[in-house]
């Protein structure tokens, strides 16, 4: 039913055939060949078809990574239902909000998630253990035929991921097999992944990133490894164990894998790594350069997403380099953060909201057939925009070679002395100064200037803030990182009013992005200011 349109369990009869008897997924010591992880994946979907769930039900996922989780997603697609997988860190209250929205027919969840489903035991009809995988208990299953075609969901939507937010409640972003496919093929062809590979799931999948590379790795037949979550010492254990040619990674998770190894050793100890891809922000200098020490052999890319991978850009970092990353102050163009160039399949355009030397800035929109299909439970009528084009919340520019320079989310916008600053280009900066381990910039109410420019700064060890160690020759202070600023030609409007430290990790949210909001409160509690005054 429906062979000649975009499924994405069209990928499973190329896995048997090229990959009948060789490892297909590893978890732990559970491994299973091409054969078999179909033979799974067909087998479960014949149980649910069995079971009574219809086409176009929604399936909550909530658990932490394994091949099963893999092949679930699969089986639900493959019976024309939808994936709504539920992020495995989120509070009782957000998994409630979560679920309210997406009304599921079914629940989903591994022993690490158990404990609260039985809250829900009531309002959704079938509950099931992921672990136990197709021996699973569904309560009450109504006689139904088997239907073993490819099936699609209404308006083939087959996915719904939330945006993690930094406030307010989740929202459902759905996505089609298409779209999905489409930023599949795009990693394939960009990434270079082939079927040599051997994957290691480091991004859960519970987000987009970790689901489309996922299909990625299926598509181009390679192998997949998995572990439950991601800590540093086990993704480094795993990497050797199974020779992994490939992973991905966000930078909070790639400061953690170097913070481990600095404190064991580890530099040129990775050679089998061959690709990894980077998304959901920019890597430092500092971290970029360390990476080519411990994976000598990898091409490092790093990909711009907004519901998909939008751009990708090589990072040609050697040790002898002086930077990927091009601040254009010295032209008096608008600056940011350059992210590469637009995959094949997408459009990128730029409303215009200003022009600095000729150059337009403004908010960055898409279109294309990665393109989401709506927010779940809002009328998609009008939506994408007119003409199909999505607003990704970003603000940037597009320079003459066509890549893409980003300057930060509108939201985040600081205005100061009527002048936009965009925190991301402040903290680019800063993060190159060899002092800082972590920064965030964020803007605070000021009588004078609207708001003022504030950074918070994590200080690497054996170095000193504002003279505390009279013997450290290594120091740092406020009025220091701003005449760094200076000293990269950073606009005087755009320079720090105050850099202040931060002792503990930054706020994240459960994607990795910092929670900008929380780091404002506590700035604005320290320094007593008053929320009437925003």
């Amino acid at each position: 039913m429906g062979y000649s349109k975009a499924h994405i369990c069209q990928c499973l009869s190329r896995i048997a055939t090229i990959r009948p008897d060789s490892p297909v997924t590893i978890y732990g010591n559970r491994l299973k060949t091409g054969n078999e992880f179909v033979t799974s994946v067909i087998s479960l979907a014949k149980e649910l078809s069995d079971s009574g769930l219809e086409r176009g039900d929604v399936v909550a996922i909530a658990a932490l990574n394994s091949d099963y989780y893999l092949e679930w997603l699969l089986a639900v697609a493959y019976v024309g239902a939808i994936a709504a997988p539920l992020n495995y860190r989120w509070s009782l209250e957000e998994v409630r909000s979560a679920i309210e929205l997406v009304q599921p027919a079914m629940l989903v969840v591994d022993n690490y998630c158990g404990p609260w489903a039985a809250k829900f035991q009531k309002t959704i009809k079938f509950h099931a253990n992921l672990a136990t995988n197709n021996n699973y208990a569904i309560r009450t299953p109504p006689p139904k035929p088997i239907e073993l075609d490819f099936i699609q969901a209404p308006e083939s939507i087959v996915l719904i991921c939330f945006t993690s937010g930094t406030t307010g409640k989740p929202k459902g972003v759905a996505i089609d097999h298409t779209a999905l496919i489409v930023q599949s093929l795009a990693k394939i062809a960009i990434v270079g992944y082939n079927e040599d590979d051997v994957y290691l799931h480091t991004a859960p999948l519970c987000h987009i990133g970790g689901i489309s590379s996922g299909l990625a790795m299926l598509m181009a037949r390679a192998c997949h490894v998995f572990i439950p979550k991601f800590e540093a010492k086990s993704v480094l254990q795993a990497i050797n164990q199974n020779n992994v040619t490939s992973f991905i990674t966000v930078p909070t998770m790639m400061a953690d894998l170097l913070s481990f190894l600095g404190k064991t050793g580890g530099e040129g100890r990775f050679k089998s790594v061959k690709k990894i891809l980077n998304g959901a922000g920019s890597l430092s200098d500092p971290i970029a350069r360390a990476v080519i020490n411990i994976f000598p052999h990898a091409k490092l890319l790093s990909a711009y997403e907004a519901s998909s991978s939008l751009t990708f850009m090589p990072l040609p970092l050697r040790k002898n380099d002086d930077s990927y990353t091009i601040i254009s102050h010295s032209d008096n163009r608008p600056g940011g953060t350059c992210v590469g160039k637009p995959a094949p399949h997408v459009e990128l355009q730029i409303r215009e909201k200003a022009v600095i030397n000729s150059c337009p800035i403004g908010a960055i929109l898409t279109r294309g057939p990665h393109v989401m299909t709506k927010y779940w439970g809002e009328n998609s009528t009008g939506f994408p925009n007119k003409g199909g084009w999505l607003n990704t919340g970003d603000m940037g520019w597009i320079d003459e070679k066509g890549n893409l320079w980003l300057l930060g989310r509108e939201k985040d916008r600081i205005k100061t002395g009527g002048e936009n600053v965009f925190p991301q280009e402040v903290e680019a900066i800063l993060s190159r100064h060899p002092g800082i381990a972590g920064v965030v910039v964020v803007g605070i109410p000021d009588d004078r200037f609207t708001e003022a420019v504030i950074a918070c700064v994590r200080v690497k060890e054996k170095w000193s803030w504002g003279g505390d160690d009279p013997h450290a020759t290594l120091q740092l202070s406020s009025s220091l990182l701003r005449d760094y600023c200076k000293q990269q030609n950073l606009s005087g409007f755009k320079i720090p009013k105050i850099c202040l430290v931060w002792n503990k990790p930054f706020p994240l949210t459960s994607t990795g992005k910092v929670r900008r909001d929380e780091v404002r409160a506590q700035i604005m509690s320290i320094m007593h200011i008053k929320t009437s005054n925003l």
